[in-house]
């Protein structure tokens, strides 16, 4: 039976461990895997694993676009699909000025309208090597106009790779619908904030490319509280809170709590955060807030949970579970969505 949502599963950053992980997870069933961009390359993982897996679907979860260059994203990109037949995921987010200027030290301006550029632009590169066309990229942000016959990799038989975009706030999103293939819930969502403000924001970006929400895959890392014991139910959502606590506290992600009317709660973790009182945070994220964020339940009423919440809206779900759990209990969740 196929599942109305595909279930995704998730890879790390050692490359000794990449190959087996892509595999467990595709004889477990998953449909694809994603890999982040923290303190690892998000990429080479999953060279790994196209070479050891057959249909699993490879996704960066995500590439940090603003760290790079339109030409850099889009020569990666252009192999990963070659290499893959065709299964690679281009995930991108903006990630924050902080880091953008600090740590990558790479310009940073209007975030929204350079992902939009920043896509087009990659597409353009694609054109020149899939069909021929005459690089001629001028936009305000990134500009491409030389592409010489050494340089070109030619035709990818497998077509260009599909774009997830990762937001948060309206403009992002309506990149999103404008120019994505796919688009990136941020983990720190709740239904009511999906279907209340992000949904709504990817329909105008739809429209405006004139296309309709069956042109573009929503995709949901949720977070996730399960266990078999009372101890381990309880470890879950230390975990869940520490890391709801922490997204909370980042001034990006306030509108979210502000729309729950829990706006106090983030300037408390903001000042707790700035004072470096890490420990004391989770304190401040309380029963209610983690039920409305995550789906709590056993491994076999997690299915339940979140195709109640969000089977209607989501294409494709992946289980945020920032602790550690035995790969088994994510199988049982795993098989119920295809009971």
């Amino acid at each position: 039976m196929v599942p109305p949502v595909k279930v995704d599963g998730g890879i790390g950053f050692e490359a000794k461990d990449a190959a087996e992980t892509a595999r467990r997870a595709e004889q477990a069933g998953y449909a694809g895997i994603w890999c982040p961009e923290t303190a690892h390359d998000p990429f080479l993982p999953l060279l790994l694993a196209a070479e050891h897996t057959e249909h699993l679907e490879l996704g960066t979860g995500i590439a940090v676009a603003f760290a790079r260059n339109p030409l850099s994203m889009a020569t990666v990109a252009n192999d990963l699909q070659l290499f893959s037949k065709g299964r690679f995921m281009l995930g991108l987010g903006s990630q924050i000025k902080p880091h953008i200027e600090k740590r990558f030290s790479m310009p940073w301006s209007h975030p929204a309208a350079r992902m939009r550029e920043f896509v087009l632009a990659m597409r353009a590169i694609w054109s020149s090597w899939n069909e021929g066309t005459k690089l001629a990229f001028r936009g305000e942000f990134y500009t491409h106009t030389l592409m010489t016959p050494m340089f070109s990799p030619g035709r990818n038989p497998y077509g260009t790779p599909k774009v997830f975009i990762a937001g948060v706030g309206q403009l992002m999103t309506e990149v999103a619908g404008e120019v994505g293939d796919g688009f990136l819930v941020h983990g720190f969502t709740t239904e009511k904030y999906l279907r209340d403000v992000t949904l709504p924001a990817l329909d105008l970006g739809l429209e405006r490319s004139g296309r309709t929400p069956a042109d573009i895959e929503v995709s949901y890392p949720g977070m996730v509280v399960t266990g078999d014991t009372e101890k381990e139910v309880e470890a879950a959502t230390k975990a869940v809170k520490a890391q709801l606590a922490f997204y909370g506290s980042t001034p990006a992600y306030k509108p979210v709590l502000a729309h729950h009317g829990w706006g106090d709660v983030h300037h408390e973790l903001n000042t707790l955060s700035k004072r470096g009182e890490w420990g004391q945070m989770a304190d401040l994220i309380d029963d209610e807030m983690v039920q409305t964020f995550a789906a709590v339940g056993t491994p076999e009423e997690i299915p339940r949970i979140v195709l109640s919440r969000f089977g209607d809206v989501v294409d494709r779900f992946s289980f945020y579970a920032p602790y550690t759990a035995d790969p088994e209990r994510w199988q049982r969740a795993l098989d119920g969505f295809r009971s």
